[in-house]
């Protein structure tokens, strides 16, 4: 199978390049998609990937397919014909609500919407500060302060808005980020405040209760990315584990994000966007009364949608229930745990931070990148960072599996003394948002670089507005 080039399965498979004239069996193609399905899922099931499978059940998997293919062709745009979408979307957002303390919520009215994932929910998020600013406060060109280690996805949601993304930088040691430097980078345009819980990079919950009580003493919001941590972490919370509060019960958290895609085990394409209050979900609507076609509303971005995703994801949540995620999260908290101290173990590495279910380690003695072809040649897929480089693992399901945690300590053992032997070699791995199995080319490598070089020039080009 050849998946380094830019046409996967070239070797086995016909390339489309246009719409084919006549239409191929549907056995066959079945067939086709099957073959492949089956071969790219070996790459995960052994429980050597960071992150991406969450789950790893093809039992719940076939159990939210099934649900999906009763509901796949409706559509979440037109209620009146697809009532059930009003039920489902409703109730994933209340169990969210649930779970993030949405009952001690005082003097307003918790809601939320479902997005078609992280991005999209962090994006509905900046675009409700971005007019709730104008409105209220009658701010015109909003911005909106980060850490540094906050998800790009903020970056890429102020940048298409307009409004201005002021990150600031976070201690490497740390990981988390400063609130005194987050009040030092306000000023009287700031619409809100970004927290982490946790952050991609290192796992880890910034000070939420320290940038709860900045946003009150500023009259500005503050939005919790639990994109990755929001359904993990308050089943570890109610574990005993160390988990800082980071939920509505902080009277000055007035957005959260949490991917029923990730640890809710949905399939990927929803998430939840939680408000405070109304008010607030209420200023991101899109009103047109006067189109041709009729009094246009929209509550977001997405028009026309599934309703599968709506029906699967709530078939999901409500199969496991809190005692299911209890377990799973009991279970990925000791193997992450079990994980780290097979890290520890080697002198030359180290953790950073205080991480929770994901956990990311470096090296001031060795290269962290051979360490991490040498666990590529094994089989791992890592997540790579940079400044400092470094390696992490998003524990999940797979990893809980009979036999993984003996296999990373036998394998992290042989990938340090690879490191040793090969110390001023250079490295093929790097760091990439999304990782490329097997490494990339130098060749890959080149061109990423010239791709986003030529983007920087172009953006850096670009008049002020």
């Amino acid at each position: 199978m050849s998946n380094s080039s830019y046409y996967p399965y070239a070797d086995r498979y016909p390339v489309l390049r246009g719409l084919p004239e006549e239409g191929r069996s549907r056995d066959e193609l079945l067939a086709e998609l099957r073959e492949m399905a089956t071969a790219e899922d070996a790459s995960w099931e052994n429980g050597k990937v960071s992150g991406s499978m969450y789950c790893g059940d093809h039992d719940h998997y076939a159990f939210m397919t099934e649900a999906f293919e009763m509901y796949g062709h409706m559509n979440a745009l037109q209620r009146d014909i697809c009532p059930s979408s009003t039920r489902f979307e409703g109730e994933i957002i209340a169990m969210a609500l649930d779970l993030m303390h949405g009952s001690a919520v005082e003097g307003a009215e918790p809601v939320g919407l479902v997005s078609s994932g992280g991005s999209g929910s962090i994006f509905h998020a900046m675009l409700a500060y971005r007019e709730d600013g104008r409105k209220r406060r009658g701010i015109e060109r909003a911005n909106v302060v980060k850490p540094e280690t906050a998800h790009p996805a903020f970056d890429k949601a102020c940048h298409i808005l307009g409004v201005e993304l002021r990150r600031v930088p976070v201690d490497p040691e740390r990981t988390t980020v400063d609130p005194k430097d987050v009040a030092a980078a306000m000023d009287e345009n700031t619409v809100a405040l970004v927290g982490s819980a946790g952050n991609y990079g290192y796992g880890t919950v910034d000070p939420i209760s320290e940038l709860s009580d900045l946003a009150l003493e500023r009259g500005v919001g503050l939005h919790v990315d639990g994109c990755l941590g929001g359904f993990i972490l308050p089943f570890g919370e109610e574990l005993g584990y160390d988990v800082p509060v980071f939920d509505f019960r902080l009277p000055g958290v007035t957005t959260i994000s949490a991917d029923t895609h990730k640890y809710a085990y949905g399939l990927k394409g929803t998430s939840v966007l939680m408000f405070r209050d109304k008010a607030l979900r209420n200023s991101q609507y899109f009103f047109m009364p006067d189109w041709s076609g009729g009094k246009y509303c929209s509550p977001g971005i997405e028009g026309s949608r599934s309703s599968g995703l709506l029906a699967s994801t709530w078939a999901g949540m409500v199969s496991i229930g809190r005692s299911g995620y209890r377990r799973y999260a009991r279970a990925i908290f000791e193997t992450s745990a079990a994980m780290q101290e097979a890290v520890r173990r080697h002198p030359e590495l180290r953790v950073l931070g205080r991480p929770t279910f994901l956990f990311a380690f470096t090296s001031d003695e060795l290269d962290i990148y051979l360490v991490n072809d040498a666990l590529r040649q094994r089989g791992w897929r890592m997540n790579g960072l940079q400044y400092p480089d470094a390696l992490h693992m998003a524990v999940t399901r797979p990893q809980t599996q009979p036999g993984v945690v003996e296999a990373w300590d036998r394998d992290l053992a042989e990938a340090v003394e690879y490191a040793r032997q090969h110390k001023g070699e250079a490295a093929m791995s790097g760091a990439i948002y999304g990782g490329v199995p097997g490494g990339l080319t130098p060749e890959a490598v080149d061109f990423i670089e010239v791709v986003m070089a030529d983007m920087m020039d172009h953006h850096q080009g670009l008049p002020e507005e």
